[in-house]
């Protein structure tokens, strides 16, 4: 696809492209279990077999965290018109999200929401943490309240930045970008739009902000 004249992936592509993202998230962690299980079948030195272990109880944990966030980030999570717990996101997003270099500060409510709002929310997070690729502080807090609460995600850290083309990506009416490596914020866009709400990406002295409003 290029240029403004594209055509729109369809139900299938986008699905398909979704799918290739989360693949994606998932292949570090789960080769990483492999290389451990192959260092337990080739060595009998106790050292390495503790480094093995180690090393596959991590990635098992990473590969668990990644997949109950992309169950609700990029899955049904339940049928039409189901609400999710923030409480539940924000457990998810810690645990997909935080490591030693990155901090998750949850100001948001504890409330049930359209489960399309919610996928928003911790798809602007994955957005927003791209922007700190050294790590740093990500900061949710609500736009307004109730069931009508938009989001706004500070992502402030050293050397922060817009990720590259970003955007281009956020423009549902601009296809040139929509492959499997820019469908995240394509479909945070389309999120967004599905909730009446408008994506927007500012950039600060060492922070960038995602609003949705």
């Amino acid at each position: 696809m290029s240029g403004t004249s594209g055509v729109a992936p369809d139900a299938l592509d986008l699905a398909a492209l979704l799918c290739s993202r989360v693949c994606h998230d998932l292949i570090n962690p789960v080769g990483a279990i492999v290389n451990g299980l192959e260092v337990l079948d080739s060595s009998s030195k106790a050292e390495d077999r503790d480094f093995a272990l180690d090393l596959i109880r991590k990635s098992a944990a990473s590969t668990s965290s990644r997949l109950q966030f992309c169950r609700i980030a990029y899955g049904a999570a339940g049928s039409a018109g189901t609400q999710i717990d923030l409480g539940e996101a924000q457990k998810v997003a810690r645990g997909h999200l935080e490591d030693e270099k990155t901090k998750l500060i949850w100001n948001l409510p504890h409330l049930l929401m359209a489960k399309n709002r919610v996928k928003l929310l911790l798809n602007m997070l994955v957005i927003a943490q791209q922007a700190i690729p050294r790590g740093g502080e990500l900061t949710a807090d609500p736009l307004g309240e109730g069931e009508n609460m938009g989001f706004r995600i500070r992502a402030a850290g050293q050397n922060a930045r817009e990720p590259h083309d970003l955007a281009v990506q956020l423009n549902v009416t601009d296809l040139a970008a929509v492959n499997a490596h820019a469908v995240q914020p394509y479909y945070t866009a389309l999120l967004a739009r599905s909730c009446g709400l408008a994506i927007a990406v500012a950039a600060e002295t060492d922070a960038v902000m995602v609003t949705a409003s």
